[in-house]
């Protein structure tokens, strides 16, 4: 982050021989951490704020997505870097709760400031935030509720509560994640498994979100090679092709001497033939419908066509896989090998156009193992937003099926939890229930958070939420948009539960790590992997000088 951060400088070591010691260095990596936690704090709920991120180029993104943020600000700051890095793994873990994670650790690292300043010791506290977590994680399971991995209106209500605040169609958008990760869903030895990559998001602008659609296929960014063949293809009997159907130069240079005209004549019937014999096999294989990865000679290609066959070239690796994986095709990588049993199906393999883009739309096809989601939106700015809350919805959903457990939103788990660990932390005798404390104080900053980012009095709503869970109400929790208090899962706001748990567990971490930091040390670069006394490591003479 150039220069400052909320008003807050977040740059050490801008000279390399700088040395920061003890409560100094302390204080400087508890400022950067604090300062990333403040940047996307005010993001967090239905009623969070966007932002606006400048490039280079003069481009511009505006979004509210936590991970979206902090994967392209600019930061110097090693502890802000640890801080982002919770965010990354929050959002490749499970899709959601980045801003939820940063926050967290944001809060204990405060927390853990006020212990430090009544000199309990950073092992001490790391030592009842580990505990705490641990803890946290036992309360959150047993609050869990068990979710039907095919129940479709709880998943979407798992959804819609991942998109709030991401843009406008949330329920239409809702349920095309669940059609989708339905689809590609397996079971595995008892238990349900979603592999993302089978889920493609494809994008273009030009018309309203309503018009986006789940195709029981795949979406090819290419068009036909045909002009004279239909652009629509019913019944499709599709042919992959992992081969180059041209004849490539060699690698190496040789001659061909050429005598008399019937020589050459004879030269290129040779490779005619030879191109004829490429299409005359994918046509007596059946296929009508060719999608070849490599090129497609301009013979061939007519061959191909006067053989009534649709052909794409040069299809990435990714679509050709997907290709198999939605028609139950086989990729063939020598096309003479190739025969009937090798070819897929597909109810319509149609050439559309978009924005002056051809696309070739695969769809139609029984119990497809791979299907895509086409977004509409108006403008770039707003399909590429609906596409990063798309893809978090599709994460959330998968983990809802894969785990088969999830708690409330609106801050009712938190609530419930800080309530819980504060009678944990009364059973501890020794320093360590001052740490699990605190670590209770910053479960609440997200209900806190939640309030402040609707303009509700924080300190209100945190007294209603409370009174409620002290009545045993563990399902109590924020509506921001009426400013009370009412039960999150009558209400449909309900997340997984490994996104509660992973949030609290990279949390931790990134606290405890920082905590555990007492200088900071300008060094030259060193393989930490490189045994003491072996070949880049410590010579025999011991450690070089330190430049202090």
């Amino acid at each position: 982050m150039a220069g400052q951060l909320g008003g807050t400088p977040v740059i050490i070591l801008a000279d390399s021989t700088e040395v920061t010691k003890g409560r100094d260095a302390q204080n400087r990596n508890f400022t950067a951490a604090k300062s990333i936690a403040s940047l996307v704090r005010t993001t967090l709920g239905p009623r969070g704020m966007d932002k606006m991120l400048m490039f280079p180029n003069d481009d511009a993104l505006i979004t509210n997505d936590g991970a979206a943020i902090l994967r392209r600000i600019e930061l110097q700051h090693p502890a802000a870097k640890i801080i982002v890095e919770v965010a990354k793994t929050q959002d490749n873990e499970v899709g959601d709760g980045t801003t939820t994670a940063v926050v967290i650790a944001g809060e204990l690292l405060k927390q853990a400031e006020d212990l430090i300043e009544q000199r309990v010791h950073p092992t001490i506290i790391t030592s009842g935030y580990r505990m705490a977590a641990e803890k946290a994680k036992e309360i959150l399971d047993s609050i869990a509720t068990t979710l039907t991995p095919g129940d479709e209106s709880a998943l979407k209500k798992i959804a819609v509560t991942s998109m709030t605040g991401k843009g406008s169609a949330r329920d239409s958008l809702a349920e095309l994640a669940v059609k989708a990760v339905l689809s590609v869903a397996q079971k595995v030895e008892g238990k349900y498994v979603v592999n993302e990559k089978d889920i493609s998001v494809e994008k273009k602008t030009g018309s309203n979100t309503a018009n986006s659609e789940l195709i029981k296929g795949i979406i090819i960014d290419k068009g036909m090679l045909h002009s004279n063949l239909p652009k629509k293809v019913e019944n499709a009997k599709i042919a992959l092709v992992n081969a180059s159907l041209e004849i490539k130069p060699t690698k190496t240079d040789i001659g061909i001497s050429v005598k008399s005209p019937d020589q050459l004549r004879d030269f290129l019937a040779g490779e005619e033939k030879m191109l004829k014999g490429m299409a005359d096999k994918i046509s007596s294989s059946g296929a009508n419908v060719l999608f070849c990865q490599k090129g497609i000679d301009e013979m061939t290609q007519h061959y191909l066509s006067k053989a009534g066959i649709v052909a794409v070239k040069r299809v990435r690796k990714t679509y050709m896989q997907k290709l198999a994986r939605a028609t139950g095709a086989n990729i063939v990588n020598k096309v003479y090998d190739i025969t009937a049993s090798d070819l897929g199906k597909a109810g319509l393999v149609e050439e559309r156009e978009f924005a002056g883009q051809k696309m070739v739309f695969v769809e139609k096809c029984d119990n497809p193992k791979a299907v895509s989601l086409f977004l509409r939106g108006g403008t770039d700015q707003v399909v590429d937003e609906l596409k990063r809350a798309l893809q978090d919805a599709l994460r959330v959903v998968r983990v809802s099926i894969e785990e088969g457990k999830i708690v409330s939103g609106g801050g009712s788990s938190e609530v419930e939890l800080a309530i819980r660990l504060r009678k944990y932390s009364a059973s501890l005798s020794g320093k360590e229930q001052l740490a699990v404390t605190k670590f209770a104080n910053a479960m609440e900053s997200i209900p806190r958070a939640l309030a402040e980012n609707a303009g509700l009095n924080p300190i209100d709503m945190l007294v209603a939420l409370r009174s409620q869970h002290e009545k045993g109400k563990k399902n109590a929790g924020l509506d921001v948009y009426k400013g009370k208090v009412i039960d999150m899962m009558e209400a449909g706001v309900v997340e997984p539960l490994r996104v509660k748990t992973q949030a609290i567990s990279s949390a931790t971490e990134a606290a405890v790590m920082i905590l555990r930091i007492d200088d900071v040390i300008a060094a030259d670069k060193m393989d930490l992997e490189t045994p003491l006394g072996a070949e880049g490591g410590m010579p025999p003479g011991g450690m070089p000088p330190m430049r202090m």
